[in-house]
């Protein structure tokens, strides 16, 4: 055997072996929880911070739900941030609806970072009327045990409980792009590193205590990264806590989705990742299944073996082992995932390089910028240390020739 072809077969081993385990893992972690951990006993009062902008596709559900959470003791401040915009007579129906609940609607836009959406927040979180607080997107479909639910995974050593989105009710061929890349490629990477105590914050769904985020410099802490999600992992780390993932994670409600709406959404998300956790974005490079699947191909020919059966019979493999994952956690999938998962992992290479390539993005019709790439940063941070090593030596040289003249 050469060494190209030895090299080609340990690639595709390895890369099988870490996608089934992976698998493997996810199941365990999602299916051993709910069944083992009761729901929690703990019902402190909470607030319950919405922010909004614009009509997402079943917004009317998502923030109906909001409204029906059977907790004994919480408040909902619903938050936007200009006063025209369309989703605010919904919400004054929605709460005329519900005077039993406890419903606030809050109008106007404090610019503490460049993060619309934080921004939108910091009013919410300012008015908020009790300590525990929960910071949820309009697009979440919210269980009836939603507030029970983040409590259940609270530790003694947890600083912020999320939930990644779970892509639901999906209605056209994008849309079903969409979950392929939430559900059983982004979401199970996310549960693998939450099992061994390296969870990253979603923006979907937060769980704070108050004071954990006083203590880093209150709401506005979250602006110094571009995502809050990203800041919030960082401070929550910073701070000698853990980020935990919710045992049952939270369905978004997809509906329609266009080529352009997925292709931006995943590019943002990507450059994103680049710019705060790098190290963790390099590795995406050899994700995805088109990789060992071309040289499955590959070995297929080398051998005399038919390569488009073998290649299709492994594809069954990859991707069925994905269904198995989706099947078990009880999301969406679809009898043509194989397909869609494929047309996923032919995407992720370009993303990986859009990512590297650029650095900005439209989120909700705001201009937005993520961090320059890692060597510029590193370079703009060692700059003034040079300065200051470079006039400490010019000091020193004439401190030298003061003493020799």
């Amino acid at each position: 055997m050469t060494a190209p072809i030895l090299a080609a077969t340990i690639f595709c081993i390895l890369l099988t072996a870490v996608q089934t385990t992976s698998i493997a893992i996810a199941i365990v972690r999602l299916r051993w929880n709910t069944r083992h951990r009761p729901s929690s006993a703990r019902h402190p009062p909470v607030s319950l911070v919405r922010p909004l902008c614009g009509i997402d596709n079943y917004v009317a559900e998502t923030l109906r739900s909001t409204f029906e959470l059977d907790y004994p003791c919480y408040e909902i401040l619903f938050c936007v941030a200009h006063a025209s915009d369309p989703v605010l007579p919904l919400v004054r129906s929605l709460i005329a609806a519900h005077p039993n609940v406890s419903a606030r609607l809050l109008i106007g836009d404090d610019r503490v970072s460049t993060n619309p959406k934080l921004n939108n927040v910091v009013k919410g979180w300012r008015a908020a009327s009790h300590p525990w607080i929960v910071i949820a997107d309009s697009n979440v479909l919210m269980p009836r045990d939603y507030i029970q639910g983040l409590f259940a995974s609270w530790r003694a050593d947890t600083g912020l409980v999320a939930s990644p989105p779970i892509g639901a009710r999906p209605d056209g061929f994008w849309a079903e792009i969409e979950c392929a890349f939430l559900n059983t490629y982004q979401a199970r990477w996310q549960y693998i590193v939450d099992s061994f105590g390296r969870g990253f914050a979603q923006g979907k769904t937060m769980l704070w205590w108050r004071e954990d985020l006083e203590r880093a410099g209150g709401i506005e802490a979250l602006g110094k990264e571009v995502a809050e999600d990203a800041a919030a992992t960082k401070i929550v780390r910073g701070a000698g806590l853990k980020v935990r993932l919710v045992d049952r994670p939270l369905a978004q409600p997809l509906g329609r989705r266009s080529a352009s709406e997925v292709w931006h959404r995943q590019l943002r998300w990507a450059r994103l990742r680049r710019a705060s956790f790098f190290m963790h974005f390099l590795p995406e490079i050899v994700s995805g299944g088109v990789l060992p699947i071309t040289c499955a191909a590959i070995l297929a020919s080398t051998f005399g073996w038919p390569a488009l059966l073998c290649a299709a019979g492994f594809g069954a493999i990859w991707y069925g082992g994905e269904m198995a994952l989706a099947a078990a956690a009880g999301w969406h999938v679809s009898p043509l995932h194989p397909l869609y998962g494929l047309l996923r992992d032919l995407m992720l290479p370009a993303l990986f390089v859009g990512a590297l390539r650029g650095n900005d993005f439209v989120w909700r019709g705001n201009a937005m910028q993520v961090e320059q790439m890692r060597p510029v940063r590193i370079a703009v941070r060692l700059r003034p240390r040079m300065h200051e090593l470079a006039a400490l030596t010019r000091k020193r040289l004439r401190a030298l020739r003061a003493r020799t003249s």
